[in-house]
């Protein structure tokens, strides 16, 4: 395996539907480990992700838990997940399906410097940055 910078997000309970999400939005293949299913004794978290894994037909990888017991959650502080390229038709539908439900700071519209950019925050709390470039209008 070569070496390779995965974005890693935590989650306050709900990181199986925010992973299922993505996986509605990309496509790939989801793997889900419960915390139970890493030998984690029974109880109220045993259900919930200690780690999750998707990897994209694009060669994205995505990767999420929910967070143990006692840790602090602050959903969509110093951090963005970027898409940028020049599939315009590919990076719309994602936009769409990211933006749906969540919150848009920046419409996904031609920016000063040629290329058509968004910003959302997604229905989980993730920021998301969209990048076309090229000459699209």
């Amino acid at each position: 395996m070569t070496t390779r910078l995965n974005p890693y997000l935590s989650f306050d309970g709900d990181a199986r539907q925010a992973m299922e999400f993505y996986e509605e939005v990309f496509g790939g293949t989801l793997t889900l480990n419960t915390y139970a299913s890493f030998g984690g004794s029974p109880g109220p978290d045993a259900d919930k992700i200690m780690h999750g894994m998707l990897e994209t037909p694009d060669g994205f990888t995505l990767m999420a838990s929910d967070l143990p017991p006692g840790m602090d959650h602050t959903p969509g502080s110093a951090f963005s997940i970027s898409l940028s390229g020049d599939d315009a038709e590919r990076l719309r539908h994602w936009w769409t399906k990211l933006s749906a439900g969540g919150t848009v700071a920046v419409p996904l519209e031609k920016q000063m410097w040629g290329d058509v950019f968004g910003m959302c925050t997604d229905r989980f709390g993730v920021p998301w940055m969209v990048d076309i470039g090229g000459t699209e209008d």
